[in-house]
C-alpha cells in the first residue's frame, strides 16, 4: 500500500540532486538508472526510500532529507540565493545541487573562506542564534597598530555603534609589527561587518578576512576558493552535538 515511505523515481533522483525533474526523466528514459537490479524507464514508478536500491550508471544513489556542504567562498560574490545584479555564492553550485539550499549566516562580499550551505533550518537556527555562543574564528590582517592593550577591549567587548557592545571575542596574535598586524579572532555573534568594525573600533582596518570555522566545523584546506564538497558525517556530527 502506498504510505509516505514511497515516492515517484523521478522525484527520488531530483531530491538526490542527480539533476533537475526533466533531466531525470530523459536518464530514466535511456535506461540509466536501475531499481533493486531491473531497469526501470517509467518515471512514474514509485520506489520505497527505505528498502528499494536505487541506482544510476551503475552506482548507487543515498538519499537523505537533509544536505550539507562545505563551501570555500571567494571575494567578489555574494552571500545570499539570488539576486538581480550580483554574483551568489549559490551560483558556484550546480543547479541540481543547491535547489533548496541556502547559506548558513553571511560573509561580506571582499571576504573570503566557510560557508556551510544546507537545508537543515534547525541547524542553521542554532549556529546563527547568539543565545548558542557558536564562535566563528576568521583570520584577519589588519593595517594599523593593533596593541595589547585593544586586543585586551577586543576580548572585553566593544562599541560599535550599535544599541550595546558586542559580546566578548576571542583573540589569538599571529604575527604584529608597528604597522600592521595579524590575528585569529572568534566571535559568537553575526552583526553587520562585525570583525571590520571591532578592529575600527580600536583604530584598526581590516584589509583581508577569511572565515576559517564554524564551531566544530574547520574549513578543509584542500578546498580551492569557489570549490565545495559535501560534508562528512562526522562532520555533521560534531555540528549537532554542539551545545
Amino acid at each position: 500500500m502506498w504510505n509516505g515511505n514511497f515516492m515517484r523515481l523521478d522525484k527520488y533522483l531530483a531530491n538526490a540532486r542527480i539533476g533537475t525533474r526533466s533531466e531525470v526523466k530523459k536518464y530514466i528514459w535511456r535506461g540509466q538508472v536501475a531499481v533493486n537490479g531491473e531497469i526501470v524507464k517509467k518515471p512514474e514508478q514509485h520506489i520505497c526510500e527505505s528498502t528499494d536500491i536505487v541506482e544510476f550508471d551503475g552506482e548507487r544513489i543515498e538519499y537523505s532529507q537533509y544536505q550539507y556542504y562545505m563551501l570555500n567562498k571567494p571575494a567578489g560574490v555574494i552571500t545570499a540565493v539570488s539576486d538581480a545584479s550580483e554574483r551568489t555564492v549559490m551560483d558556484l553550485l550546480p543547479e541540481n545541487i543547491g535547489k533548496g539550499l541556502s547559506p548558513v549566516g553571511r560573509l561580506d562580499k571582499d571576504a573570503e573562506g566557510l560557508l556551510l550551505i544546507t537545508n537543515d533550518g534547525g541547524l542553521a537556527h542554532k549556529l546563527l542564534s547568539p543565545k548558542k555562543r557558536i564562535f566563528k574564528t576568521y583570520y584577519v590582517e589588519c593595517a594599523g597598530a593593533v596593541d595589547d592593550a585593544d586586543i585586551e577591549m577586543l576580548e572585553r567587548g566593544v562599541d560599535i555603534g550599535d544599541d550595546k557592545p558586542t559580546a566578548p571575542a576571542r583573540v589569538k596574535l599571529v604575527e604584529r609589527t608597528a604597522e600592521s598586524c595579524i590575528m585569529e579572532m572568534s566571535i559568537s555573534e553575526g552583526r553587520f561587518h562585525q570583525v571590520k568594525r571591532m578592529v575600527e573600533a580600536v583604530g584598526g582596518r581590516v584589509t583581508y578576512l577569511k572565515r576559517i570555522s564554524i564551531g566544530a566545523l574547520e574549513l578543509d584546506g584542500t578546498l580551492a576558493k569557489g570549490d565545495f564538497r559535501k560534508l562528512h558525517d562526522a562532520e555533521i556530527m560534531a555540528l549537532k552535538e554542539m551545545k
